[in-house]
């Protein structure tokens, strides 16, 4: 049973990713801007771009790498601390986005970071 529930989580994982990779690049990227920090050194279109090619990547690898899920784990779960402050970002500069359009909706989102990263890692793990 643990397994199915890993290889669930796993695949919903990766194609969120994969989902919101793509939507980085085409339709959502003025939204995606609303979460960079502005104290970023990047041009925040570029970032948003350069987040989505990782989020393919990171997606696409979740779902079908087996040799090194693990790391694949272990590196969406680093990638998910590391957006991390765009989300603080948002929620203390009051900048909308996604429907998130109140500080409680934004505050609550930021609850959601941490759960991300332990799906990742728990998720693909190898079984004991």
């Amino acid at each position: 049973m643990a397994s199915l529930a890993r290889t669930t989580g796993r695949i919903f994982l990766g194609s969120a990713l994969t989902f919101a990779g793509i939507s980085h690049l085409a339709w959502a990227r003025e939204e995606f801007r609303a979460q960079v920090p502005k104290s970023l050194p990047l041009d925040p279109d570029t970032t948003v771009l350069a987040s989505g090619v990782a989020e393919i990547g990171l997606g696409t690898a979740l779902l079908f790498s087996r040799e090194h899920r693990p790391l694949v784990g272990t590196a969406a779960g680093v990638f998910f601390a590391a957006v991390f402050p765009g989300n603080i970002a948002q929620y203390v500069h009051k900048r909308d986005g996604f429907g998130l359009d109140t500080d409680r909706k934004r505050l609550v989102r930021l609850f959601f970071q941490p759960a991300l990263i332990g799906l990742a890692v728990w998720s693909t793990r190898r079984p004991r």
